[in-house]
């Protein structure tokens, strides 16, 4: 036993590795932009191997197959088409068409809120946080930039209001898979996680109101070009008709191609060197993702995740202590996986059990197991949303976090629901 838990926790010791390396040397410097995510993780990720059983090519053809999973290439898909997308629209001049249109649609003090709660209920209608940071943040990035916004704080804005549509949504990936898990229906959860988090809703929405009185509009709105808002436009009705994102992305780069070569703003080589540019501009993410999804696959095969697990799971005492352990375990497997839907499947069963013999509803352990692995997703800089989100805005992930309102008093929410609520 003693084995066992030695080598989980030298399993688990690449991610220390990894926070230490990042968040030390980044409060050292004084700056989150001088350090680079993909610098800290290829460290971490040597030293993985390094500490890593067995042969070194056996291990590193096991980190080879945690960067080649299929989910980790399905994630660089949605990067590659996501950039040529954002680049192609910013040339054919969609993204200022765009900004213009919503500056004279919507007065200054509501622009914080109003893009706040479209990113909710958009995220909310597509079910995915990931295709509503895509649609929205080349969007408010434009804003930040005529209104005066910092760009961190534009891209915190849409971030924390797609993870309230991702945790709540009937068709979101969490949600189905966090009712399977446990036999809940997704009505009854939908009412116990909106109980937890419409709280916050509510706060971070004022928030926004109050600040947004500080915004300041530029006068000049050019309205001329409004029909190239329909790129933007179209990806937004494939996907709240259900489309998969590549296929929405895809859609939206044929339109605008279209959109530039019949204005003649762009034409077949133009298109072509746009498309290679924002392709170009994923890199850094891709290997990110490429090196995250190797050194979390050697945690997960070395015994770290099963190790937070059965160590969580001890010593329980009632339902309170049940729930926190819940809640827990999955923050701790999303924190090594870096996939809320994944660290849901992976703890659903023990949390399940965990419910049954402390008397835990179906529907509050879905909700904890939904929203404290969306925490955890909005929070750390190396998950799918925060790269997307900072590599559409050109900003550092970690620069992001502490604007994020929302996914802070969503947990803040879901703890006092723990601490307080009655059985």
């Amino acid at each position: 036993m003693k084995g066992s838990v030695s080598q989980g926790l030298l399993a688990i010791s690449p991610l220390v590795v990894f926070l230490l390396v990042y968040l030390v040397s980044s409060l050292v410097a004084g700056d989150f932009y001088k350090v680079p995510v993909s610098a800290a993780f290829l460290i971490a990720g040597v030293y993985a191997i390094a500490v890593a059983g067995g042969p070194l090519p056996e291990r590193l053809a096991m980190f080879s197959r945690g960067a080649g999973h299929p989910n980790v290439l399905l994630m660089i898909w949605i990067f590659l088409l996501a950039g040529a997308f954002a680049e192609t629209a910013r040339r054919i001049g969609a993204v200022d068409a765009t900004v213009s249109l919503m500056l004279a649609a919507v007065p200054p003090r509501w622009l914080l809120a109003g893009l706040f709660v479209t990113a909710c209920f958009l995220s909310m209608a597509m079910g995915t946080s990931v295709g509503t940071i895509v649609a929205l943040v080349p969007i408010g990035a434009g804003i930040a930039a005529q209104c005066g916004i910092a760009e961190p704080y534009m891209a915190a804005v849409i971030v924390g209001g797609s993870f309230f549509g991702d945790n709540l949504s009937f068709i979101s990936d969490t949600t189905i898979a966090s009712t399977r898990a446990v036999g809940c229906e997704m009505r009854d959860k939908f009412r116990a996680n909106l109980r937890i988090v419409l709280p916050a809703f509510i706060a971070v929405a004022v928030i926004y109101v109050i600040r947004g009185g500080a915004v300041s509009q530029s006068p000049d709105h050019d309205l001329s070009q409004w029909y190239l808002v329909l790129p933007y436009v179209l990806i937004i009705i494939l996907a709240l008709c259900g489309l998969d994102v590549t296929l929405v992305l895809s859609a939206g780069i044929i339109a605008v191609a279209l959109c530039g070569w019949l204005t003649g703003s762009l034409d077949w080589t133009g298109w072509l060197g746009a498309v290679g540019t924002g392709v170009s501009g994923m890199s850094d993410l891709i290997i990110v993702t490429l090196l995250a999804g190797g050194l979390l696959e050697l945690i997960r095969s070395g015994g770290g995740l099963d190790l937070i697990i059965r160590g969580l799971s001890r010593g329980i005492k009632g339902r309170k202590g049940a729930e926190a352990a819940i809640a827990g375990i999955v923050s701790l497997a999303n924190l090594c996986t870096a996939n809320n839907t994944v660290a849901i499947i992976t703890t659903g069963g023990i949390a399940q059990d965990i419910a049954r013999r402390y008397g835990v509803s179906p529907q509050k352990t879905a909700s904890l197991l939904d929203t404290f692995s969306c925490l955890v997703q909005g929070l750390i800089p190396y998950g799918a949303q925060l790269l997307m989100a900072s590599g559409l805005a050109g900003i550092s992930p970690a620069a992001i976090i502490p604007f994020l309102y929302y996914p802070f008093l969503m947990g803040l929410c879901a703890i006092l629901s723990i601490l307080f609520e009655r059985k």
